[in-house]
């Protein structure tokens, strides 16, 4: 991820994105990792989702990675220890803009982003017919997933890494030393869970600051801040499941007070869940809930 001087953008993709938090269709899943190692359990619930051992066909796209070939070598690898079909993807801008290129999705029921840079991953995507390809699988019930870069570009606003204070390290030194305007850049990403903004790497790399400065600036966006090794697992018309080994922070700022847009930036009543494996968030009612005591976090269960 790059560090350079940069100001904020209140961004949308005009879409027609619907409710806050909710996937861009009914159908299918979206599955959500915050980086990090992925556990057994992690890739073993994405391969399920996509249909499962001998029937999952997965295309896994590595283009935010600096070395693509291996990123999605090593992917592959892995998907197809566990059974699943696995076909790597890497495109250039111009080829996503080729709708002869939409066919290499065609009866994909999983679509894998592996991590990097989210900027270079969402720039070679946006606005394309292969993006709008995806789409058309996830309608059809395919599960889109991804982890660290490929978990930014999500949402329809995404963050970058790009911050205002160029002596901040920012990525590797996890320093986000201000809540304030302007600190932190935005730009769109790609939008299969609208109403919110993704962040990743969350507790490990404490990038709360971030997240909260982002989420003051756009308050009709729920800030999803999800850890390494855990993933949040959206369902159809229903709320978010999170499993791993880790923890979900969400900020929740759509009722909150907040100061004049002269004075520093600052808000009242802005909701906080912190949210481990088994807990789940509705994001239309602002509601979480914990796992009851001694319940195991099966992603399966309801």
């Amino acid at each position: 991820m790059r560090k350079v001087l940069s100001v904020a953008l209140l961004v949308g993709t005009g879409l027609g994105a619907p409710a806050c938090g909710g996937s861009t269709q009914a159908g299918g899943h979206l599955f959500i990792v915050g980086g990090g190692e992925q556990t057994p359990e992690l890739v073993t619930r994405f391969v399920e989702l996509a249909g499962g051992p001998g029937r999952a066909r997965i295309a896994v796209l590595p283009m935010a990675s600096s070395e693509p070939d291996t990123s999605g070598a090593e992917k592959a690898a892995e998907l197809r220890g566990l059974g699943a079909e696995v076909t790597v993807v890497i495109l250039t801008r111009a080829e996503a803009e080729d709708s002869a290129q939409v066919h290499r999705l065609d009866g994909m029921t999983g679509i894998w982003f592996t991590g990097g840079d989210q900027v270079p991953l969402a720039r070679i995507l946006r606005g394309t017919p292969v993006l709008a390809a995806m789409r058309q699988r996830l309608a059809a019930g395919a599960v889109i997933g991804g982890t660290s870069a490929g978990a930014a570009v999500m949402s329809d606003s995404m963050l970058t890494g790009n911050q205002r204070r160029p002596d901040s390290l920012g990525y590797y030194g996890d320093e986000f030393p201000e809540i304030a305007r302007g600190a932190i850049e935005v730009v769109p990403g790609l939008g299969f869970l609208p109403g919110t903004i993704v962040d990743q790497h969350f507790i490990r790399r404490e990038r709360a600051n971030r997240l909260l400065a982002a989420v003051l600036e756009r308050p009709s966006l729920i800030g999803v801040g999800i850890d390494e090794g855990t993933a949040v697992e959206v369902v159809p018309d229903g709320p978010w499941r999170v499993i791993g080994r880790s923890s979900v922070v969400v900020y929740d700022a759509r009722r909150a007070g907040r100061s004049a847009p002269d004075a520093a930036l600052g808000g009242t009543d802005i909701r906080l869940h912190v949210l481990p494996p088994g807990s789940t968030f509705d994001p239309r009612a602002g509601r979480a809930r914990l796992p009851a005591a001694g319940a195991a976090a099966d992603p399966r269960s309801p």
